[in-house]
């Protein structure tokens, strides 16, 4: 971690974990267990690097703000969308890359 940025604790949205429990569930029928599995072990490797590396990640292009608030940790087919508060770093949703910028935009709306 570099000096100066200090960690934050996360909070993660239950929209996240139904995003989650959804995408876990569809690569189990399609790809099998093991893929499910890889991926979702992927998810939370990605997750528990947010309290010390936030900032490494890029900003979310389609929800850009002058405090670059909002960024998204990419993955394979997918992107995890979180905000950063003053208090704590706030894991809103999983999204596929794929998705309408009007459904990347509504994360925006959750709260926690």
């Amino acid at each position: 971690m570099e000096e100066g940025i200090p960690c934050k604790p996360i909070e993660i949205s239950d929209t996240f974990f139904a995003s989650r429990t959804h995408i876990y569930d569809y690569t189990l029928d399609t790809f099998g267990y093991f893929q499910a599995e890889h991926y979702l072990q992927q998810i939370k490797r990605s997750l528990a690097t947010l309290p010390n590396f936030y900032l490494a990640y890029p900003e979310c292009r389609h929800l850009a703000t002058k405090s670059r608030m909002y960024r998204n940790i990419i993955l394979d087919a997918h992107l995890i969308v979180y905000r950063i508060t003053n208090k704590r770093i706030e894991v809103l949703d999983i999204i596929h890359s794929a998705s309408s910028i009007r459904k990347i935009r509504a994360v925006r709306r959750i709260h926690l």
